[in-house]
């Protein structure tokens, strides 16, 4: 399987790229950023773009894949809906309507987030932006869509956020998450666990189209 991923300069990107690497399921990998992973792999290949909204330059390149894994977001944190929507939304839908226009028969793995609001209609800004994400993905014509929704993520191994106060906090909460696990079974996920339950899904599919942290861990077993 070949497969493009955003975000791999993330938290949840950068979890499903190494996951990449380990499985020989994948034969080939071609990341999309604005600044470089600094990662060497027989797998990879990389192109800097900063411009997402703009991609015909690129799209000579984003022909003959099988899978898309969108791990690319923003927090909402202080942001008008018009801005978040702008990133969120329009951002993400210009790039799924062009890898669909070149691999017609893609599988589609997008980051939402646990409360994501399908209805559009909630008082929640930054759910009602996802839900509608969610909702037009899931309409645009590719042959599968899932919508992962992890709650609380545990960081595994050398994965990390580019935040560093969300770093500093994290390190303090991995000794702790045992008993967060223990407490919110459903609720709680690694990002080993979603990048292997994308490969998977997008391999063998799933039932449903929304992934809650309980579906993202029980499709590692596959």
């Amino acid at each position: 399987m070949k497969v493009i991923i955003t975000g791999s300069t993330g938290l949840i990107g950068k979890g499903v790229l190494l996951e990449s690497f380990k499985d020989d399921r994948i034969s080939s990998i071609l990341v999309i950023n604005r600044e470089s992973v600094g990662i060497h792999h027989p797998k990879l290949k990389e192109i800097i773009h900063t411009n997402f909204f703009e991609l015909k330059s690129i799209e000579g390149e984003l022909a003959g894949y099988d899978a898309c894994f969108f791990c690319l977001g923003i927090s909402a944190y202080r942001m008008s809906e018009q801005a978040y929507s702008k990133i969120t939304y329009d951002l993400t839908m210009n790039f799924a309507r062009t890898l669909l226009k070149h691999n017609k028969k893609m599988i589609f793995c997008y980051v939402s987030g646990a409360g994501t609001d399908s209805s559009e209609k909630g008082r929640m800004m930054w759910a009602r932006v996802k839900g509608k994400t969610e909702n037009d993905l899931l309409k645009i014509g590719f042959t599968a869509a899932y919508m992962f929704r992890p709650g609380y993520i545990q960081p595994i191994g050398e994965v990390k956020s580019k935040n560093p106060m969300y770093n500093r906090f994290m390190s303090i909460l991995k000794y702790l998450y045992p008993v967060i696990k223990a407490m919110f079974p459903k609720h709680t996920t690694t990002t080993e666990n979603i990048g292997k339950a994308m490969i998977n899904v997008a391999l063998h599919g799933y039932t449903k189209k929304h992934l809650e942290s309980s579906d993202i861990n029980s499709l590692i077993k596959q």
